[in-house]
């Protein structure tokens, strides 16, 4: 199992959901607000405001959906301007459904 975390363009979030959405055995996802920056904005020399809204996705997805998920993460975010986010791969360990106590992969 994999947590998928993206950091993406708000105004992109109601197409990329959707997309997700289609993908058979998708396993869901959270969203939340989040500010931040990268290099970019900062070698840029841009008037600096540290802050630029995002929203962040995570997914905890089986093995054999990442690969699908983070493409389509990478092609239905892209806008091709700085700015359009970031996509990270982590292993997980462990789950847990708290109402059951139930642990392990299948808490999917």
């Amino acid at each position: 199992m994999k947590e998928i975390r993206a950091y993406v363009q708000p105004f992109v979030l109601g197409r990329l959901v959707q997309v997700l959405t289609e993908i058979p055995g998708f396993p869901g996802l959270s969203v939340s607000d989040c500010e931040g920056f990268g290099r970019d904005r900062i070698e840029a020399g841009h008037d600096f405001t540290p802050f630029a809204p995002k929203k962040r996705l995570e997914i905890f997805a089986p093995d054999p959906l990442v690969d699908t998920i983070v493409t389509a993460i990478m092609a239905h975010a892209h806008t091709g301007r700085a700015g359009d986010g970031k996509v990270f791969v982590f292993e997980v360990l462990e789950g847990g459904r708290i109402r059951t106590g139930q642990r392990g992969p299948e808490v999917l």
